[in-house]
C-alpha cells in the first residue's frame, strides 16, 4: 500500500485489527464445534490471526515509540487500551458468529481477501511488514483452503444447509464491499485490482457451492474510520475488561 509514513502506522493497526477482532469472533466456538476435528480447525485459525496480530501490533508499536521518543506503545497497550472508535477494522469481522455456516462463509470472503492483500505486501517496501506478510501467506492458504472445502460442503450440502448458506450470503455480502472502499491509508488502484481477482474467485466458489452472488447491494461501511456496529464495544468491554480492572498485570 502507501509508503507515507504518516499512513504506515494506521495500515499496520488496520491489519491488526481485523486480525484480532475476527479471532476474538471466532473464538467463541472452542469448545462448540460440531465436531471435535472442525473445533480444533477453527481454533487453530483463531490462533494464527492472533499470531499475525501480534506481530502487527509489535510492528505499529516499534513505529509509534520511534516517532514519539519513547516506548510507551506495546502490543498490549494498543490491543486493550484502546475504545471502539479507534478500532479500525472493517464491519465483517466484528459481527456476532451466528451459525457454523455464517461464520465458515465469513472466514471465506476474509480470507481470499487476506490472501490477495498479503501476497502484494510480501514485496512492501518495509522489510518487517513485507516479512509478516510473507509468514502469513502460509497460515492464510490454509484458512482460504479449509473455509473453501466448509463453503461447498454446506451450500451444495442438504436442503437446510444450503438455504442457511443461502441466507448467510445475503446477511454477509452488503459487509465486503467496506473490504475495499480505500480508506487514506490505502493504495486504491491496489485495493481495486487485488477486488477484481477477489470477485472472480468468489464467484467461482459461490456457483460450485449452488449459492448466487447478490447484485446490486447496498454496502455498509465505516470500520476504518472507527464507526463501527454496536457489536464492537460489547465485545471490546469483554475482551479489555481483566486489563482495565489489573492494569499491568501479569501472570
Amino acid at each position: 500500500m502507501k509508503n507515507q509514513s504518516n499512513s504506515t502506522v494506521p495500515f499496520i493497526l488496520y491489519l491488526a485489527d481485523n486480525n484480532l477482532i475476527l479471532a476474538q469472533r471466532n473464538s467463541e466456538w472452542c469448545g462448540h464445534g460440531p465436531v471435535l476435528e472442525q473445533d480444533i480447525a477453527i481454533t487453530n485459525i483463531t490462533l494464527d490471526l492472533i499470531g499475525q496480530a501480534r506481530m502487527l501490533y509489535q510492528l505499529a508499536a516499534d513505529h509509534i515509540n520511534r516517532q514519539n521518543g519513547n516506548q510507551d506503545a506495546t502490543e498490549d497497550t494498543l490491543a486493550y487500551l484502546r475504545n471502539e472508535r479507534e478500532f479500525s477494522n472493517v464491519l465483517m469481522v466484528e459481527l456476532p458468529k451466528g451459525h457454523w455456516g455464517f461464520t465458515v462463509l465469513r472466514q471465506y470472503l476474509f480470507s481470499e481477501f487476506q490472501y490477495l492483500l498479503y501476497r502484494h505486501l510480501s514485496a512492501h517496501a518495509d522489510e518487517p511488514l513485507s516479512a509478516i506478510a510473507i509468514k502469513s501467506l502460509k497460515e492464510v492458504t490454509y484458512h482460504v483452503q479449509w473455509s473453501r472445502e466448509w463453503v461447498l460442503r454446506l451450500g451444495d450440502g442438504t436442503s437446510e444447509s444450503h438455504q442457511k448458506m443461502a441466507d448467510a450470503v445475503q446477511d454477509i455480502w452488503m459487509y465486503t464491499g467496506e473490504l475495499f472502499q480505500a480508506a487514506p491509508f490505502e493504495d486504491a488502484a491496489v485495493l481495486q485490482s487485488i477486488h477484481t481477482e477477489w470477485k472472480q474467485r468468489i464467484s467461482e466458489t459461490l456457483e460450485e457451492a449452488t449459492l448466487i452472488v447478490p447484485e446490486k447491494v447496498f454496502m455498509q461501511q465505516g470500520g476504518k474510520q472507527g464507526i463501527h456496529t454496536e457489536h464492537l464495544g460489547y465485545m471490546l468491554a469483554e475482551m479489555q475488561y481483566l486489563q482495565r480492572m489489573h492494569p499491568n498485570a501479569t501472570w
